[in-house]
């Protein structure tokens, strides 16, 4: 008898020790999906909810809310549980680094490209990077994976796949060449080298491609990642120079050349071969890959004033600038990172932006722009639009009622961002489309 109550206690007492974990578990969960509820209505009111490129995509039936997937973004607050299960919450801020896709237990997640309401036009390619055309590759920025580390991973990975598939041809003098010496072409060109392939890099500007157009001394953010021939390069925040000095030591270690300010011109098809004329001369190759930047030529205002000599589209040396009156327009990442690199010269800086808020741009740069302006080192001027440029000022059209302002100004740098280089990639035949949710990263 005395046996039988203990054991009585026993599992009463397990039950209880269930019951009282059960219950903080809940009682955290709801917490939890309280506060998250409450960051997804304010995303939704600030227009943060909406993706605009790369995005993570939950499946709610699959998901068992492990939380794995918000640990391992880098972000912050892209990904939130609700009721146990993972969900997108400031979707727009989502970079594609890719890791709450690796990180998930269960496969629930998939990267997306558009959603249903906003597409996004990227070149036609297959899963291994394939275009429409056979033997015509893309890899990083222009197939639509801007993040440093994804567009090395491209890089090396669209090679692997060509050189599986490459049929050679006695007219061709390469087996590939490879366009663009940013992250993915880099890659492109130390993956060739370890396949021993006979490959030749083509950069129009110099190595490092659109990282070259950062400011000096803009942070680039990244993270780990595995550069052929090379190995694990573990970045986390590093800065422009040295990220072109790391490439330029792994080629230099390996002797590859680029053949830099060297821009393409036109590629054609030519039996069994590709053709590709460039400003310095021609080539023949098995293949080409084209690993170029999505922005292309700089998308201009259109205002009158625009062509004047103080308009510029990038930031080089902002330390070199100081005591002027700049307005910065742009609401992006370049933007806010220009006007803060700027204002700590010493300028008085305002930055026109046509939306309500800051709606894309990364966390980090988010509260630090919030902190510039409540110091009122930038003049933040939302829903508002450059209506004409002058030597000494702009006219500005602020608010819902388009009012006309009048700055004091010496510089305008424009960061809205780039034109995709269609007609270049029509003229090749390669097919443009509109991705509305298309699925670019899923587990099989």
């Amino acid at each position: 008898m005395e046996e039988l109550i203990e054991n009585l206690l026993a599992y009463a007492l397990v039950f209880s020790l269930t019951i009282v974990i059960i219950f903080i578990y809940l009682r955290k969960n709801k917490r939890q999906s309280f506060q998250n509820y409450a960051k997804l209505k304010k995303a939704r009111e600030t227009g943060l909810h909406e993706p605009v490129s790369l995005h993570p995509v939950v499946n709610p039936d699959i998901c068992i809310g492990s939380g794995a997937c918000i640990k391992a973004c880098p972000e912050k607050d892209i990904l939130g549980l609700l009721n146990g299960k993972a969900t997108t919450i400031n979707a727009s801020r989502c970079v594609g680094h890719g890791a709450c896709f690796h990180a998930c237990p269960v496969q629930a997640i998939t990267l997306c490209i558009g959603t249903e309401k906003r597409g996004v036009e990227l070149p036609h390619v297959s899963q291994e990077f394939e275009t429409n055309i056979p033997g015509i590759y893309i890899a990083g920025e222009l197939g639509g994976m801007g993040l440093i580390k994804n567009a090395v991973e491209q890089g090396k990975q669209a090679v692997e796949f060509f050189s599986r598939k490459m049929s050679r041809s006695p007219n061709a003098n390469y087996d590939i060449v490879i366009v663009g010496a940013g992250p993915a072409g880099i890659s492109a060109s130390l993956t060739a080298a370890k396949l021993n392939l006979k490959f030749l890099t083509l950069e129009q500007d110099t190595i490092g491609g659109t990282v070259m157009s950062f400011p000096r001394a803009k942070i680039v953010m990244t993270s780990p990642m595995d550069l052929p021939l090379w190995g694990r390069v573990k970045l986390f925040q590093t800065t422009k120079t040295e990220l072109i000095e790391l490439w330029r030591n792994v080629l230099q270690k390996n002797k590859i050349k680029i053949n830099e300010e060297e821009k393409v011109e036109r590629i054609e098809r030519v039996n069994r071969h590709f053709v590709v004329t460039t400003t310095r001369g021609v080539y023949t190759s098995n293949g080409v890959l084209l690993a170029i930047g999505r922005r292309g030529s700089p998308r201009k205002l259109g205002v009158p004033g625009e062509n004047k000599e103080k308009v510029y589209y990038r930031l080089l040396e902002p330390e070199l600038i100081h005591n002027k009156n700049i307005l910065v327009v742009g609401g992006g990442d370049s933007a806010v990172e220009a006007a803060m690199l700027l204002a700590d010269e010493s300028n008085s800086v305002s930055l026109s932006y046509r939306g309500e808020n800051f709606a894309r741009i990364k966390p980090l740069n988010y509260e630090r722009i919030n902190q510039y302006i409540r110091k009122k080192k930038i003049n933040v001027i939302f829903n508002s639009t450059v209506k004409e440029i002058f030597d000494d000022s702009v006219d500005l059209l602020a608010g819902r009622e388009q009012k006309l302002i009048k700055i004091k100004n010496d510089l305008v740098y424009v960061f809205a961002g780039g034109i995709l280089p269609t007609a270049f990639l029509e003229s090749i035949g390669i097919k443009i489309t509109k991705k509305f949710g298309e699925a670019i990263l899923k587990h099989e």
